[in-house]
């Protein structure tokens, strides 16, 4: 029997990136933690690389060096979230990360959404969001909405029409720009 990294790791191999609307090259690898490796074991590879919260806790400084000594050759950093993670433990690392993912490990399970709030209401955060995992095309919408930017997703180009499904919402928006863009207090 598989382990739910492993199945997760081998799903999002297989899904393409979309990226503020578009279907872009995806050259970042998904670092997932084998049962039983502590995260400060962690085998980094090469290139640019999305890392657990706990490995980026337990590894900050060595991930930091590794971007810096790379010379710009492709050692871009990101975290991924799982829905257990709390995003506020990123408060004071939000400018050393290229990106932050946030795993949806199902259908249906919204933990990401109010992750992706938190990150660009209350932290402020601008950099890339991506939605990884459970993402479908019916959702794109409304992931949208709360702030992701980034999606990677299993089937054909067809998913971009999904973006425009609905053209009225009732809920502010974290999308600057929007006439519904909610204002900070």
């Amino acid at each position: 029997m598989k382990s739910k990294l492993l199945i997760m790791k081998e799903r999002l191999q297989m899904a393409k990136l979309i990226k503020r609307r578009a279907v872009v090259a995806n050259d970042w690898n998904i670092l997932t933690l084998a049962e039983g490796t502590p995260p400060a074991a962690a085998r980094l590879p090469y290139g640019d690389v999305l890392v657990p919260l706990a490995v980026w806790q337990a590894r900050k400084w060595d991930l930091i060096q590794r971007q810096w000594n790379d010379g710009g050759q492709g050692n871009r950093l990101g975290i991924w979230l799982a829905p257990t993670d709390d995003p506020l433990t990123l408060a004071g690392d939000l400018e050393d990360l290229d990106v932050i993912a946030v795993h949806f490990p199902a259908v249906g399970d919204g933990r990401g959404y109010s992750i992706a709030r938190m990150l660009r209401s209350r932290l402020g955060y601008r950099g890339e969001l991506r939605a990884i995992g459970a993402v479908e095309r019916d959702y794109l919408h409304f992931l949208e909405r709360v702030g992701f930017d980034a999606f990677e997703i299993e089937g054909d180009e067809s998913v971009l029409d999904s973006f425009d499904t609905f053209s009225v919402a009732y809920q502010p928006t974290t999308i600057p720009g929007s006439w519904q863009h909610e204002v900070a207090a």
